[in-house]
């Protein structure tokens, strides 16, 4: 079947920060989607691209620096090119550093794929005083060559009627033989100096001979690469950022859920008493789905606002500066120094530091991170710690809570050794090779499609899972296990949910916790950490009681599992909750990312390893304390 039959496919290759990801999202707008690479967890962002009369699918690879895989990232990049399924490469040159992208442009002609040159940063590369001629570079390289710039639109027309053209009429590179393969390529090293030698002479073909200019760029690196000065500066950018996903985005969570469980729960109970609906039914639709749906809604503000800031960190050029600052930090894990920024998020909400973890260029560093960010412990476990300080260290409440942040540490620190000694002994840091662009502004166009792009991937797949799973536990609340009661209308402790908590309480009994309201209040946090307390609440029938007295009836309680150790009890139930299953949201983000299997074996490991840490700290403390 020729390429006209049939929905052409166009690859989108480039090295890492060069405009190639702006480019797509301005060239598909919203008719895009994220997908993973076939038997892969490398996500590509596919989108629909109108190339002069016809819609081609516009492939956007992971940034490579080479074809040579060193990754499963860059293993995906090489494939795809190698795949005769793909029609034609577009790649896209960085005219700041123009010989890295022709080395990359060379390796893709070399496997015998047709091309089109785009050249982005020419506006940067003006600046500096090595502005490419466009013409002398496509008469070197024998191919289409159009400027373009992915934030202004500038270029977009024409780089679709010459990939239209070069549907129609194949474009290979000249000086390059296409029949070699990869293989030789990596092999033989004279094909390698072959290569070399022709990026020297396409590029001094096409870039004037003069030495480049100091810009702002420049002066800004001489200061913010320093260590006693770009640390400082990396940590005001990640306050600022962690002030984003909590001060900012808390009023907007707050509107979302008030949305639904306010004016939108009033009509939906208004309408189904109009339409003489069983109590079952508007309990499911209210307290079940509609709960679920608000939990979804109350995260989007979150993620959009963590997507955009990323994004610009990212566009910027700043997020490159970020990673050789904090690179040193992070070698012991097996990763590189952008592993800091989703860590340090998720001291906010695991939620949107998951997906912060795209900053991460290989897909098994992503995994190391995704797996550790549910240790980092959340805004939503502050007040549980904050009811348990104040009601069993009164006197040392804030140093409690400061300890439980340091245990945080600890317990990424030490899971992510474990992790690189078992399951993931292939993760290792290896040079950081990362180009600093100069800084720039990206344009809020593209970073909108992106951010709406990412939002509604995630209220798609991870929203799906969140919604079932507040109906499930909405099921098990609903339904008697035993008394003559009705559903919906049955007492907490008398429901599947308050059996089920009952049966799971005496595993709690070598944390000094043996009580179904406090094994209830921790299967309750499952779906949002923040419901731990008003499930204790509810369990001891104090509903719109205030914390004092909650917190006199969880001491009396915890006085008596503990057998007289209450302090060492209330440790091990601090601990347990930082570490034992992340909630809902944080479970279906890692199932989007990473697949059922990772999701499932990290829980596994987390709530075997909670529980005992919090066996070990309660049988110890209760020695001393």
């Amino acid at each position: 079947m020729t390429a006209q039959a049939r929905t052409a496919s166009v690859l989108l290759v480039g090295n890492p920060n060069v405009g190639k990801s702006t480019a797509f999202n301005y060239l598909t707008r919203a008719r895009q989607r994220v997908v993973n690479a076939p038997g892969t967890t490398v996500e590509l962002a596919e989108g629909t691209w109108r190339a002069g009369e016809a819609d081609v699918t516009l492939v956007d690879l992971p940034g490579t620096y080479s074809l040579i895989a060193r990754s499963p990232d860059e293993q995906v990049a090489a494939d795809a090119v190698a795949d005769p399924a793909h029609d034609l490469a577009v790649v896209v040159l960085d005219a700041t550093a123009l010989s890295r992208g022709l080395y990359l442009l060379g390796q893709v002609a070399t496997a015998g794929r047709p091309v089109v040159a785009a050249v982005t940063m020419a506006d940067l590369a003006a600046a500096r005083g090595l502005r490419p001629d466009i013409g002398g570079l496509a008469s070197a390289l024998g191919v289409p060559v159009v400027e373009i710039n992915g934030r202004t639109g500038l270029g977009a027309q024409e780089l679709a009627e010459a990939v239209r053209a070069a549907l129609d009429v194949p474009a290979h590179v000249a000086g390059i033989d296409p029949h070699s393969h990869n293989d030789s390529l990596h092999d033989n090293l004279a094909c390698a100096q072959n290569l070399f030698d022709w990026v020297e002479r396409v590029a001094d073909a096409a870039v004037p001979a003069t030495p480049p200019r100091r810009n702002l760029t420049d002066k800004l690196d001489a200061v913010l690469l320093r260590p006693w000065l770009g640390i400082p500066a990396f940590l005001a950018v990640v306050w600022a950022v962690f002030q984003l996903t909590t001060v900012v985005a808390a009023p907007l969570m707050d509107g979302a859920a008030w949305l639904v469980s306010g004016p939108l729960a009033s009509a939906v109970t208004s309408f189904l008493d109009l339409a003489r609906a069983p109590a079952w039914l508007a309990s499911l639709a209210v307290d079940g789905l509609l709960s679920g749906v608000g939990t979804v809604l109350s995260f989007l503000p979150l993620m959009a606002i963590m997507f955009a800031a990323v994004s610009v960190l990212e566009g910027s050029g700043y997020l490159a500066r970020v990673a050789v600052v904090a690179d040193r930090a992070m070698r012991r894990l097996g990763l590189d120094g952008r592993a800091m920024l989703p860590l340090i998020v998720g001291f906010g909400c695991n939620v949107p530091a998951l997906s912060a973890t795209a900053v991460l260029p290989h897909a098994r560093q992503r995994l190391l991170t995704g797996l550790l960010v549910p240790l980092t412990t959340c805004t939503a476990r502050l007040a549980v710690y904050l009811l348990l300080a104040h009601t069993f260290f009164p006197g040392q409440a804030g140093t409690v809570v400061f300890l439980m942040y340091v245990a945080s540490i600890v317990l990424v620190v030490g899971w992510g050794l474990i992790a690189r000694r078992t399951v993931l002994r292939d993760v290792v840091a290896g040079p950081l090779v990362v180009a600093l662009p100069d800084y720039q502004l990206p344009h809020p166009r593209a970073l909108a499609v992106g951010v709406w792009t990412r939002v509604s991937s995630f209220a798609r797949k991870a929203g799906s899972v969140i919604v079932m799973a507040v109906v499930i536990l909405w099921v098990a609340q609903a339904i008697p296990a035993r008394g003559g009661y009705t559903p919906t209308e049955v007492p907490v402790g008398d429901s599947v949910y308050g059996v089920v908590s009952a049966s799971v309480s005496p595993a709690l009994a070598p944390m000094g916790l043996d009580d179904w309201r406090i094994s209830a209040s921790l299967i309750s946090g499952i779906a949002a950490k923040e419901v731990v307390i008003g499930a204790l609440a509810q369990a001891y029938s104090l509903d719109g009681a205030d914390d004092a007295s909650l917190g006199d009836q969880l001491r009396s309680t915890v006085d008596e599992t503990s057998g007289g150790h209450p302090g060492a009890a209330a440790l091990a139930l601090m601990i347990f909750t930082l570490s034992y299953l992340p909630c809902f949201a944080t479970l279906a983000e890692q199932r989007r990312l990473y697949g059922w299997r990772w999701t499932a074996g990290s829980a596994g490991a987390q709530l075997v390893g909670a529980y005992l840490m919090a066996v070990a700290v309660f049988q110890v403390g209760r020695l001393i304390l």
